[in-house]
């Protein structure tokens, strides 16, 4: 059965150095929760906490209502998919998958029905007598995947599973982890440093730096409405900018260029503050309205042309645009720039934190 995991002011040292200080998290029933962060952030040092690993220095780590910090790695039901892994070369799939079964004791006809059932979900029923050797990086990584899920954990902690996997096979196996976590319904903990890989199969996502949670929510939330400067640029594309807000006419409004204004309603009144804009946020402008600047290069990526554009205040800035049948803008063509208003994000100067609620927008 799947469970609530919970943080209670979790802190991890080693010798004298503090890289966990206080930490607080919840994690759903049967959510697919990602930890997300560059290398070094303290992801995987909480995933270890989880499974028993590593020590814990002060707060809780519950399982439901169970404290877990004195219960031992074995004891805590949990399965476990590392990187490499792990595969025994002189078993077949159906014995990998069966191992842990094989040590519990289980009874052989429970064995082969569940052995049956899990390489199913996983789809490589057709492979159950090949050897390890004999199958690609993906089918491997199913056979690591079904050997987990087999246990029946309360909690599958995966630790940067599809690292060692070329990029399309990635895709096809973010894909196939995602439904198939949703086909088990088992509370899922997934640690990765890829953005796009973390959006794709997380229900939730924790974005963390130095040892701290920077924001928890959906995907949608954490690219729309990134909680901080920190977020907003690790998580896809952005363009930082410095702009100022002024009062004109009993309204606020945000400075982008000489001729650019765009009226700010419903944010606190600040007069510097910081932008984030999505490069394909950017419109490149058929009219005389906009922010002026200058192509200074291009690059066609099939889907997309992708654009680097120097403002007029020495600024540069990176423009997405969908490609059409016609050739990129060249380098050295005058332009004007409009944005998507209701998507930009706005930050305190100084705090850098977004000063835009979740689902308010600029209008």
């Amino acid at each position: 059965m799947s469970v609530t995991i919970k943080f209670n002011d979790i802190i991890k040292k080693y010798a004298d150095k503090t890289v966990i200080s206080g930490l607080s998290l919840d994690i759903k029933k049967g959510e697919f929760f990602t930890l997300l962060g560059p290398s070094g952030c303290g992801k995987t040092t909480l995933l270890r906490m989880i499974a028993g690993f590593n020590s814990i220095e002060g707060g809780e780590i519950s399982f439901d209502d169970r404290v877990m910090n004195r219960i031992t790695p074995q004891h805590r039901n949990i399965g476990m998919v590392f990187q490499n892994y792990a595969i025994f070369p002189n078993l077949n799939v159906k014995n990998n998958v069966a191992f842990g079964l094989k040590n519990r004791k289980i009874e052989k006809e429970e064995i082969e029905q569940r052995v049956d059932r899990i390489l199913d979900v996983v789809q490589i029923s057709q492979f159950k007598k090949s050897m390890p050797e004999n199958l690609s990086g993906g089918q491997q990584q199913r056979i690591a995947l079904a050997r987990a899920i087999v246990m029946e954990p309360n909690v599958l902690l995966m630790d940067e599973p599809l690292s060692n996997l070329d990029a399309k096979l990635r895709i096809d196996m973010r894909e196939a982890i995602k439904e198939i976590q949703h086909k088990v319904g088992i509370t899922t903990v997934y640690v990765t440093h890829d953005q796009e890989e973390a959006m794709a199969v997380s229900d939730r996502i924790a974005v963390m730096y130095n040892g701290i949670i920077q924001q928890v929510g959906t995907p949608r939330e954490i690219y729309q409405r990134p909680s901080n400067i920190f977020v907003a640029s690790f998580i896809g594309r952005t363009n930082i900018l410095e702009r100022s807000l002024k009062q004109e006419g009993g309204k606020q409004v945000l400075i982008m260029g000489e001729d650019y204004k765009l009226e700010m309603n419903h944010i606190p009144q600040k007069e510097k503050i910081k932008i984030s804009i999505r490069p394909e946020e950017f419109t490149i402008s058929s009219t005389q309205e906009g922010i002026a600047g200058e192509v200074q290069h291009n690059v066609f990526l099939g889907t997309n042309v992708h654009y680097t554009v120097k403002l007029n205040n020495d600024e540069f800035v990176e423009v997405i645009q969908e490609a059409t049948l016609g050739e990129p803008i060249e380098p050295g063509t005058k332009i004007k720039l409009l944005m998507n208003k209701e998507k930009i994000n706005l930050f305190d100067y100084e705090t850098e934190r977004n000063v835009l609620e979740e689902d308010s927008y600029a209008k």
